[in-house]
Formats: C-alpha cells, sequence, structure tokens
C-alpha cells in the first residue's frame, strides 16, 4: 500500500510539474507575441542591417574552386584547419543573414498594414523572400557546422542562399523606395 502511495505522489509531482512548465512556456509566448505586436520597425535599421552583410566575402568563404585551390596547395593537416576556419567564419556570415531576414520578415508584416496596394504587395513579397532566406540560413548553418566537424567532408554544394538574399535584398530596397517618405513603419 504504501509503494502505491509514493508512486501516486510521484506521478502527481511529476504531472504538476509539467503543468507549472507548460504555463511558463505560454507566458513566454505571450510576452512575445505582445512584445513583436508592438514593437515599432524601423525601415532604415533593416536596410542597413541587411547591407551591412559582406556577401562577396561570404560568397568567397563558401567558393568551391577557392576550397579546390587550398586542399591542393596545403598540406591535409593545415587545410583541415584553414577550412574549419572558413566554414567557422562563413557560418557567422549565414547566421546574421538569418537575423537580417528576421528583420525583413517584420518589415514586411508591418508593409503589409499599408493602405499604399503597392506597398501592402511588396510587403507580403518581402515576408515571403524572407521566411524562405530564413530557411535557407537554417540549411547553410547546418550544412557548415557539418563542415566544421567534418573537413574532410565533401557534400553537396551550400544551399541556394546567395539567391535568396539578393531576391530579399531587391524586394527591401524597391520597399525603401515606396517609402521614402516615411521611413519608421508603425504596426497599427
Amino acid at each position: 500500500m504504501e509503494h502505491g502511495a509514493s508512486t501516486l505522489a510521484q506521478g502527481l509531482i511529476a504531472a504538476w510539474t509539467f503543468v507549472a512548465v507548460a504555463f511558463v512556456a505560454l507566458g513566454i509566448l505571450a510576452y512575445v507575441a505582445i512584445r513583436s505586436r508592438t514593437r515599432r520597425v524601423d525601415l532604415e535599421n533593416a536596410v542597413r542591417a541587411f547591407r551591412s552583410l559582406d556577401i562577396e566575402a561570404f560568397r568567397n568563404l563558401v567558393d568551391s574552386a577557392e576550397e579546390a585551390f587550398l586542399r591542393d596547395n596545403l598540406s591535409p593537416k593545415k587545410f583541415r584547419e584553414i577550412k574549419r576556419q572558413r566554414a567557422w567564419a562563413a557560418f557567422i556570415y549565414a547566421w546574421e543573414a538569418g537575423g537580417a531576414a528576421t528583420a525583413l520578415a517584420r518589415v514586411g508584416q508591418a508593409a503589409q498594414r499599408s493602405s499604399n496596394p503597392e506597398v501592402a504587395a511588396s510587403g507580403v513579397q518581402l515576408s515571403e523572400s524572407a521566411f524562405r532566406l530564413r530557411l535557407q540560413t537554417i540549411r547553410a548553418c547546418l550544412h557548415l557546422l557539418t563542415e566544421i566537424l567534418l573537413p574532410d567532408w565533401q557534400g553537396r554544394s551550400l544551399p541556394p542562399l546567395l539567391d535568396q538574399y539578393e531576391q530579399a535584398a531587391q524586394t527591401l530596397f524597391r520597399l525603401g523606395g515606396f517609402s521614402s517618405g516615411r521611413p519608421r513603419l508603425i504596426p497599427r
């Protein structure tokens, strides 16, 4: 009888712990949702952050011809060391591009609420492009982590992150041209 009571008590403790964790998670989600609805979206800062990424440097870090050159001209040990460093630097670029994609999504969502139909349409395009860019940055980060851990691995090339980045940039800069009179897009 005593054994059954202790098992029941442990089960109740586990259940109440689960309920408490669920309420904490719900509270965090509510806080994030409310915070993101009241946050101002600054188009100028989003454009500045997006332009601050040196895409040519990133392109050089993931260039397969450059990797082949290094593989041919360095000792295997030195090549693995350099490849890890290059993959780590490329990972940081991809991570920052993911952050820029998140900022773009916020700008796109704010633009969608515009009364100007052209701005609203560009906002939809920007949000979709930002979502695709974010997915590509996640795939690129996973790919680059694999290269960091396994520098001798020669997998497929990096996902089409650069193409997606350029498409998002074109949409963002077009949206920036529409809202030149209102650099701050404020959600309503």
